[in-house]
């Protein structure tokens, strides 16, 4: 990768990206108040096996697939993994997460004034509802990042603002929160590779306990997260 590729990258993961991630718990902070996370080594386990079978299984090969149509202009393909996508929140509250961190990234594209990405803009201007990993992988092929990387990054994004969650809600402190990003970030170069090239048909996102906890804090009176 040359380094304007990996700057690029570093702007699509980073925290300071302007759609509203750190607002969202997607089920975490329920799982605090319930008392299934408790601490530091609860922490990482929930947040290390959500990695693993859920967001690994799922989320990491449908980018993988979705940049791939992107890079072939397959219109079809990516409303398609889209609405699959869409289809696949449990809860009303990971739909509208989604649906407005890529409507917040959607308008982020035209106030970046990158020529690169108009292409871009015209499609997801097509689109109802834009699922954030569905503009997210848009923008890293316009940006030329390959696949293994950006399923890389993705995924360092989203345990990243789960740890900084975790240090909120539980609460736990900074030098925890820095281990358990050590390990997660071990684990996430083995999934970001099996993300390119496991089949569909055995893509999963089968956790219970998420849907579970993301459908509790829909209703949970005291809250620090919109999700």
């Amino acid at each position: 990768m040359d380094a304007l590729a990996l700057t690029r990258l570093l702007q699509l993961a980073s925290p300071a990206l302007p759609v509203g991630a750190y607002t969202y718990s997607q089920g975490l902070e329920w799982a605090v108040e319930s008392g299934r996370i408790r601490d530091e080594a609860s922490a990482g386990q929930w947040i290390g096996d959500l990695l693993e079978h859920g967001i690994g299984r799922f989320e990491a090969p449908l980018l993988v697939c979705l940049m791939a149509a992107w890079a072939e202009t397959d219109s079809g393909e990516i409303l398609r993994l889209n609405a699959d996508f869409l289809a696949s929140r449990e809860s009303a509250e990971l739909r509208t997460e989604t649906v407005q961190m890529g409507f917040s990234l959607n308008r982020l594209l035209a106030d970046l004034r990158d020529p690169v990405l108009d292409a871009l803009q015209v499609t997801l201007a097509a689109m109802p509802e834009i699922a954030f990993p569905t503009a997210w992988a848009g923008i890293a092929v316009a940006w030329g990042i390959g696949s293994e990387a950006a399923a890389a990054a993705y995924l360092w994004s989203w345990a990243e603002n789960q740890v900084m969650a975790a240090l909120k809600a539980v609460p736990l402190g900074q030098a925890g929160g820095q281990r358990l990003l050590a390990e997660l970030g071990r684990r996430i170069p083995v999934i970001a590779k099996n993300a390119q090239s496991l089949p569909e048909d055995e893509w999963s996102n089968f956790t219970p306990a998420l849907s579970i906890c993301s459908a509790r804090h829909e209703s949970q009176y005291s809250r620090l997260f919109r999700s």
